[in-house]
Parts: C-alpha cells; structure tokens; sequence
C-alpha cells in the first residue's frame, strides 16, 4: 500500500467512524440512542468490507450519554461487564434482551472515575447479585481508595492488578496494559488474537483525553502509556467514550500520542515535526524527537536535517547500527558533511570501535578545527584505546575531562 493511498484509506475511516457517531446520536432533531448493539454490527457499519471475528458478535455495546461512560458485555462462558457507567437504564435494557444478572460473573474497570465506575452499585443492588455474591471485581490497585472501600463493604470479592496480568473473561484471554496518564489507575485490555483493545479513556477516538491532576494523571506518565500501547499490533479500539473503532486503531492512537507531545511542549494548533523535535532532544525525549523525524521523512525520505538529527538521537539511545545506516546514507550524497562524519565517529565510539572512529574525527578537524565535540570524542575514543598522553594533548578534552578521569589517571601513575 502505496502512503497516499494508506492516507486515503485512513481519512475514509475517519469520515465512516463521524458518520456512524451521528448515527448514534441524534436523527434531524430528535436525540436517538442505538441501546445495546454488538461490536459486530457496529464494526460492520463503519466498514462494509470488515470481516468480524466471532468473538465480535457475542461482544455487546452500549454507547455512554450525559455522565456515563460506554458500557461493554462480553458473553462467553458467563457475561463479564467492562465499565459499568453510571446510567441504572443500561442494565434494565441488557436484563430486557433475556440476560440475567445471576450470569454476570466479572466486572472490570479500566479506572475509578465516577461516569465509569459507580454503575457497579447499581449491579450489585439486584437481588440475585446481592445473594450470590459471585462477581469478581478487577481494579488497578492504585484506584480510588474510597472507591475500594465501598466494594468491601458490600462485601464482594475484588482483584486488584498492576498490569502484566493475563485475564480470563469467560472464556477469550486479554493482557492487562497499565496505563496511567489521564488517571493514576488507567488499564487497557488487550487481545492478541482480534488485534482489540479496551483502552478507556487512554485513547478516544479523536485521540487523547484530558489529564485529571486530582486523580493523579500526569503527562509524562501519558507519554509512557501510549508508547506501551502502541507496542501492540492494535487495528481495533474499543473506547471509554465514542464509537468503537474499527482498523484504524493505529492511526487513532498517533493521534493520542501527537497531542501528548504537543501538550508536553505547550504546543497549539499543527505541528511543524522538525521544529518540534530539537525541543524534544533536550527534554530527553529521544524517541519522540526519532518520531518527529519520522513523521518529516515519509514526506521527504531524502531530508538531510531529519535524517542527521535522527541518527544523532538513534546513537545516544544505544541503537548505534541504525544510526550508521542513515549517516552512511547522508555521506553517498555529501562525503564532507562535517556533522555526518562527526556523527559516525560517535556511532562506531558506541560500537567500542575507537580505533576507527579516530578517522572521522580528524576528518572533521580537517574541514573545521573548531568543532569541539571533534576534539572531545577523539580525546575520549584514544583514551578508552589506553592513549593517554595522546588524549591530554588534547587541550579541551583536557580540561573539560581531566577531573572525570582524575581516579583512572592516579591509578594508571
């Protein structure tokens, strides 16, 4: 798939998931709700030529309104609930279509905020519930902790995760992702098999939602979770708000993951990627500066500036091989970069290949003597090789690491 059409395809998806919202929501004037559908034929009307795993037609969703979040049901061996909301309706519709409250077995929460979580009480109320005391409850266990208390005082069985966990929901198995951002206590649900997960309010599916100081949520810790998420082969999200998204999981949590970065820089409005990424290198981003450049290249492959800033970072995160293969592709076009060289040198010094990084070093001393970081990585390359009066000849390595060095140097006398 050629990037334009890739990028077709993506705004047709973005355009099917806005139409099928409207849908959900609203007919000329009239609000409307669609009440419990399976993720079957809500995945089928985003995209005709979608075929459905199997464990998509016995997945039932109920889209959130007002103060409640999206409800989930998966029916397997037993009927497991996946955020109870807060609206008691949702339920008296689910028990309506011939379920009863004695077959659900687990409720999990993807975090203890109120439009997500307080539904539960109105489950537990039912006579059936309340009798059998049969449902497990699975929190992260940095939830609210007068969340916790008022489980144990209905004196349910609850679970507490930290993320790692595998989950049984009646029968079909899903990874527990901790993560926290928006709260303390997010998790998602990932299941490998349907390339599906349960994201909450980690990612919506327009992108990130906000952070909520007071429950603990904190951007950097946002960062971290999207990147985990990210890690997975997801094509579907199932959201804590909004209609589910079908195959485009990937692009929706870039989405997430752009405006993590662009709150973290106080950014508004679209992003220049090659603006943004040396501000991300300062602030040890790596892999998001590596992502900018990325995102710059796809439309240029041959850009010099992202290809260099690229490998540079590349090096400092220890991946000194790729970072050779874009340099060495900067110097076919331009033998005499000073900054390419100076970046190989630097590669094949992570690589512990000193004796010959000391080559371009002195290449680039050729073209300018005054680049210092020249001087400073040939005086550290010969002194790893064991030159060290070759080393403190070198005036600024001298003085900048003399000090460093002092214990090594008192040792080697």
């Amino acid at each position: 798939m050629t990037e334009q059409t890739k990028q077709t395809k993506e705004e047709e998806m973005e355009e099917a998931i806005k139409e099928l919202e409207q849908q959900y929501t609203s007919v000329g004037d009239q609000p409307k709700h669609p009440g419990w559908v399976t993720i079957a034929e809500v995945f089928n009307k985003a995209e005709a030529s979608h075929k459905t795993d199997p464990i998509f037609e016995n997945m039932f969703f109920m889209l959130g309104y007002d103060y409640s979040s999206n409800v989930y049901v998966l029916k397997g061996d037993y009927l497991t609930i996946v955020d109870p909301g807060n609206d008691y309706t949702s339920f008296m519709a689910l028990f309506d279509l011939d379920y009863d409250p004695g077959d659900i077995k687990k409720i999990v929460l993807t975090h203890g905020h109120r439009d997500h979580a307080m539904g539960i009480f109105e489950l537990l109320n039912y006579p059936t519930i309340m009798k059998n005391k049969d449902i497990e409850i699975i929190i992260h266990e940095k939830g609210p902790d007068m969340f916790k208390k008022m489980i144990e005082e209905t004196g349910f069985p609850f679970t507490l995760v930290k993320g790692g966990e595998t989950l049984d929901l009646g029968g079909s198995e899903w990874e527990v992702i901790h993560t926290p951002g928006h709260t303390m206590d997010g998790i998602s649900l990932y299941n490998a098999p349907t390339k599906t997960a349960f994201t909450g309010d980690t990612i919506l599916p327009y992108g990130m939602a906000d952070v909520d100081d007071s429950a603990g949520g904190r951007l950097d810790h946002y960062l971290f979770s999207v990147k985990e998420l990210l890690k997975r082969d997801i094509e579907n999200i199932l959201p804590g708000h909004g209609v589910p998204v079908v195959s485009a999981g990937k692009k929706v949590m870039e989405v997430a993951y752009e405006g993590v970065i662009a709150k973290i820089l106080q950014i508004e409005g679209n992003i220049s990627w090659m603006d943004v990424a040396p501000h991300l290198v300062q602030k040890g981003l790596l892999e998001e500066a590596v992502y900018c450049c990325d995102k710059k290249l796809v439309g240029d492959t041959e850009d010099l500036i992202a290809l260099q800033l690229k490998a540079y970072c590349l090096t400092d995160m220890g991946r000194c091989e790729e970072s050779l293969e874009l340099l060495d592709k900067i110097l076919a076009r331009q033998s005499n970069n000073p900054h390419a060289l100076l970046g190989k040198g630097h590669a094949l010094m992570g690589m512990q290949q000193y004796e010959e990084s000391l080559q371009y070093f002195d290449d680039v001393l050729k073209i300018n003597p005054d680049i210092k970081e020249a001087h400073i990585y040939k005086g550290m390359s010969l002194y790893f090789l064991g030159k060290y009066d070759e080393a403190m000849d070198i005036e600024i390595f001298r003085t900048e690491f003399a000090e460093k060095f002092k214990d090594q140097l008192e040792k080697k006398e």
